[in-house]
């Protein structure tokens, strides 16, 4: 949702107001709800306002920081240099301390996210009221303790019951990310439990924001006084605080579930996705494009797209639209209504307020579901805003249940599944393996026929497909598409993974998918450039004479306000080498991300053969189009000639800026295809508030084959 989440509409009977004291827009646990308490669902408590937080609600519906002040005035209170000095210093020791010892990488983690925490809130926190320094001091002190368990080999977190902070490492850029979770008294480590994964609402990130996530999950380390009585683990991950479980924040809600699932034991059937606002807009981002991972989705208030969603009536928001064809064809690989038809595959349990300023979101996916044949589950919470009401949410959880009791099906007897990007490409026992043309409507329907082969009767835009275990029922693997038989080798089995091609107008049997090098667009290396941040990634600047000064001022530029961009709104540091650095085994982990040109670079200059384009000292040449390589600069995606599922990328970074970064995060769609010309200046990243001097002369997207179109 919003960075200043609209999340109440008021009662009103006094000068005071009262609302519902569970409703899960409520969520103690939500970075935008910090000052709201979580309550029995089987009792309908009021919690009553003073008249001061009651304006101070109305300031987040308006726009202010929600985290700011959690709800009371800030007393005038801030660090002072030597007192910040000393912080320091001992965050730097415990930081060093951790790194010595011989502890699990996880474990590690674990202490970890306390000292990141405190890094980035003396970094980006220039006044720090009394609340806030007393976050840090015990960040501290927290991982003090936790450094000094793994020193002695007795960390007792991982048995805890109740409430638990952790930590993983991202694969994306090795930043340590925290996480959430909730243990319940009957958790058994033998018995496989629900997981449920609870995506939180919008907050405005600020240096505090891994502290104040942290502080609403850590009462310490010993015995919890009342752990809950539910019968499922609650998995509350961060995802880099505010971007709409978009780019790494989405590949971090998947390696957060993973993070669980290696400290305790969960059944993998009986996974279920929901959230609140952001996080509902999330659930439905993630859950209808992973339709086969999730047992239930449970979204409550959030939005489903872009254009309509910009335009509610709010101070804050801002409308989108219309956009160039390029900006408008890649809102197809995030909005969530796009993929509607894939909760025929996972059932959604949905809720709204029957107030609720976004109500109209939900009204737009029961209309997309319909179009498709189905019907869409939407309790609505009687006489309430942007918030639920404990009865409606009981219901919600009790519908949940009844689903996730009875499991995920991983064979299907039927698959309808729509897609408009590769990289989401993946349901049950079918996987689309190439398009006829990219953020274009794919479907693919198929069903298990009554000799147990499998029937194909859809494969609309798709050029290229696999079947796989365990969809093979019958004594061989035997597969119609469009009614025609197609050959498969008869010695394979049920272990095929068999992979079937479009080759003029006709499906015939290419391989089995294990043995097969594919070429062109393909899952995960699809574009567009920003796809490139979502696994691991490390950027490359040169050390060589660049063929023209211009062009690697503005690179240099360009890499730094990425460093800067990455490490304020994605949490994290970016890996960075000087090209003579780069190993072999680099080209074969990371996706390359080059910043110069082939004189500056090393690793442009070796890569520049295998790209669509000439670049010279003079020029550059991209299709028919020719630019003074002086001031002319290329940035694109391709995948890299050096390792089998990576991308090489040439000068960029997101495509989006802090401008939206800072703002709202429906925002955060790309803003340049799979290539662009940018004409540049030589003016250096001295302030963040300052753009470079850069003006887009043409972009696109490369074909399916990941060339320039005619």
């Amino acid at each position: 949702m919003p960075r200043s989440p609209a999340f109440i509409i008021f009662r009103y009977s006094t000068p005071t107001a009262r609302f519902w004291k569970d409703a899960p827009c409520v969520d103690e646990y939500s970075t935008a709800c910090p000052f709201l308490l979580r309550a029995d669902p089987d009792k309908c408590d009021f919690m009553r306002i003073n008249f001061s937080l009651l304006m101070f609600m109305v300031a987040c519906l308006l726009g202010a920081d929600a985290n700011a002040v959690h709800g009371q005035k800030a007393e005038s209170s801030q660090l002072s240099r030597e007192e910040r000095d000393q912080i320091e210093r001992e965050r730097t020791r415990l930081d060093d301390r951790l790194a010595m010892l011989m502890a699990n990488v996880g474990l590690q983690a674990d202490a970890k996210i306390f000292l990141k925490g405190i890094q980035w809130a003396l970094q980006y926190e220039t006044k720090l009221d009394a609340k806030d320094i007393a976050l840090i001091r015990n960040a501290l002190a927290r991982a003090g303790q936790r450094v000094d368990a793994l020193a002695e080999g007795k960390s007792n977190w991982p048995t805890r019951r109740g409430k638990v902070v952790r930590g993983f490492v991202s694969s994306v850029d090795g930043s340590v990310q925290p996480y959430g979770l909730i243990v319940p008294t009957k958790y058994d480590s033998k018995r496989a439990m629900r997981l449920d994964v609870v995506l939180h609402g919008s907050s405005k990130p600020t240096g505090l924001s891994e502290l104040r996530f942290l502080s609403r999950f850590d009462e310490g380390d010993g015995p919890a006084k009342n752990p809950p009585e539910q019968d499922f683990l609650e998995l509350h991950p961060l995802a880099r605080v505010e971007n709409g479980y978009r780019w790494a924040g989405e590949t971090d809600v998947f390696e957060a579930i993973e993070a669980v699932a290696r400290n305790y034991k969960i059944d993998r059937d009986r996974i279920v996705l929901r959230g609140m606002s952001m996080g509902a807009s999330g659930t439905w981002h993630l859950g209808l494009k992973h339709p086969d991972r999730f047992v239930a989705l449970g979204p409550y208030c959030g939005y489903v797209d872009t254009f309509h969603f910009s335009r509610t009536p709010l101070p804050n928001f801002i409308k989108v639209g219309p956009l160039p064809a390029y900006q408008e064809k890649t809102l197809h690989m995030l909005d969530s209504v796009d993929y509607a038809a894939n909760a025929g595959v996972v059932p959604t349990i949905a809720c709204m307020g029957e107030k609720d300023v976004f109500f109209q979101a939900h009204v737009l996916m029961g209309q997309a579901m319909e179009k498709e044949g189905l019907k869409m589950v939407n309790l609505i919470s009687p006489g309430t805003g942007h918030m639920i009401d404990p009865v409606t949410f009981k219901e919600q959880m009790r519908r949940i249940h009844d689903l996730a009791d009875k499991g995920l099906d991983r064979n299907p007897q039927r698959i309808r599944f729509v897609t408009w990007t590769l990289k989401y490409s993946r349901c049950h026992w079918a996987q689309l393996l190439g398009l006829d043309e990219h953020y274009r409507r794919a479907e693919f329907i198929a069903h298990i026929a009554e000799d147990g082969g499998v029937e194909v009767t859809a494969a609309k835009n798709i050029t290229r497909f696999a079947i796989l275990p365990p969809a093979w029922r019958g004594s061989k693997a035997r597969l119609r598409v469009d009614g025609k038989e197609i050959t498969l080798p008869p010695a394979v089995g049920k272990s095929l993974k068999a992979v079937i091609e479009r080759r003029g107008g006709q499906w015939m049997y290419l391989g089995n998918l294990d043995t097969l090098s594919l070429s062109g667009k393909r899952p995960g290396v699809q574009g567009p450039i920003d796809d490139a941040f979502t696994t691991p990634f490390l950027c490359v600047r040169g050390t060589g004479k660049a063929w023209n000064p211009k062009i690697q001022v503005w690179s240099d530029a360009s890499l730094k306000r990425f460093a800067y961009e990455w490490h304020r709104y994605f949490r994290g540091e970016l890996r960075i080498k000087d090209d003579k650095d780069v190993t072999e085994d680099d080209t074969r982990k990371f996706n390359l991300i080059l910043f110069g040109d082939p004189g500056s670079n090393a690793w442009v200059n070796k890569v520049l053969p295998k790209l669509p384009i000439q670049w010279t000292r003079a020029e550059l040449r991209l299709g028919e189009h020719i630019y003074k390589a002086a001031d002319h600069a290329p940035l694109l995606i391709q995948p890299s000639p050096f390792a089998p599922g990576r991308y090489v990328v040439l000068n960029s970074g997101h495509t989006f800026r802090e401008k939206e970064l800072a703002s709202l995060n429906y925002l955060l769609f790309p803003r340049l295809g799979d290539w662009a010309v940018l004409r540049v200046g030589d003016k250096a990243f001295i302030n963040p508030s300052e753009p470079l001097e850069e003006d887009m002369m043409r972009t696109g997207f490369f074909n399916e084959e990941w060339q320039v179109p005619r």
